[in-house]
């Protein structure tokens, strides 16, 4: 049996997220106790027709003394020897601000007493825990819903068994992504934006690409970085990693960061890698 445990803050695509596990086949339990988890667990693995996949949605709306506990229940999970992937997301505390506002749904820990951004802040004290057990963080600042089920359907339920590789490419003008693992700046490369005729043109373009195609920078820029990767992804899957996201940054995430993570996941793909991209920057 597979089990994913999905937790995050409150407006960060929680809901979403498990709505798209369960479209996909999975079996689905939300806002369960978390006490509740390794019985649960253990039902279900020795259920006759055992169900193959699972998610479980653990949030702040659990007792605040059954959060702290968190690691203890999943070590417990995963004495079961049950196959358990921990996904935590979340957003800037600006960003769940507006959704809040613009749905003007209340905060579940909100009261007389805590004002919404008070509550926002003590729940990411709350699912600390969970976020610093967490085998994938995705950041949905920049994520609309499809985006996100998309993610979720590419980097959790359609996740080989070796480590599920995420290269994307971003703006460094709106901030280095929560999720990255790496990052790589490649703001030392010649910009094509200083060129008229390619400023409107993206790095998937080819007269961007060819222009960028033929600075020696770049060439050094991606051996470099793909040799790291090439060396040390074996290391981090040997230790358990599940989840790496590599983020290439440039200043306004169109040009540069957008060719080389292009021409890195081509290359990772040839070495038969489970490599996914993304373009934050880029619709």
């Amino acid at each position: 049996m597979k089990l994913v445990i999905l937790s995050g803050r409150s407006g960060s695509g929680k809901t979403t997220g498990l709505q798209a596990l369960e479209d996909l086949g999975f079996y689905c339990v939300d806002n369960l106790p978390l006490g509740l988890l390794p019985t649960l667990a253990t039902q279900l693995e020795n259920e006759e027709h055992q169900l193959q996949r699972v998610a479980i949605g653990i949030d702040a709306r659990n007792l605040p003394h059954q959060l702290l506990r968190f690691a203890e229940v999943l070590n417990q999970v995963q004495a079961l020897n049950i196959e358990c992937d921990v996904v935590f997301l979340d957003a800037d505390n600006e960003t769940l601000l507006k959704r809040f506002s613009a749905t003007r749904r209340k905060h579940p820990l909100s009261n007389e007493q805590l004002s919404l951004s008070e509550s926002i802040a003590h729940e990411a004290e709350l699912l600390s825990g969970i976020r610093a057990r967490a085998n994938l963080v995705i950041d949905t600042s920049r994520l609309d819903v499809h985006s996100l089920r998309n993610l979720i359907r590419d980097r959790v339920a359609n996740k080989s068994e070796h480590l599920s590789l995420l290269v994307e490419s971003f703006a460094y003008k709106r901030g280095v992504p929560h999720d990255a693992d790496f990052v790589f700046d490649v703001r030392v490369l010649p910009n094509p934006y200083w060129h008229a005729h390619l400023r409107q043109h993206t790095g998937r373009d080819g007269q961007v690409r060819e222009f960028m195609y033929q600075q020696a920078e770049s060439h050094e820029m991606l051996d470099d970085i793909f040799s790291f990767l090439i060396k040390w992804l074996p290391r981090f899957e040997k230790n358990d990693r599940s989840y790496m996201t590599v983020a290439i940054g440039c200043t306004g995430g169109q040009h540069r960061s957008v060719y080389i993570t292009e021409e890195l996941v081509t290359r990772l793909l040839k070495e038969g890698i489970d490599v996914q991209k993304r373009h934050l920057e880029i619709s």
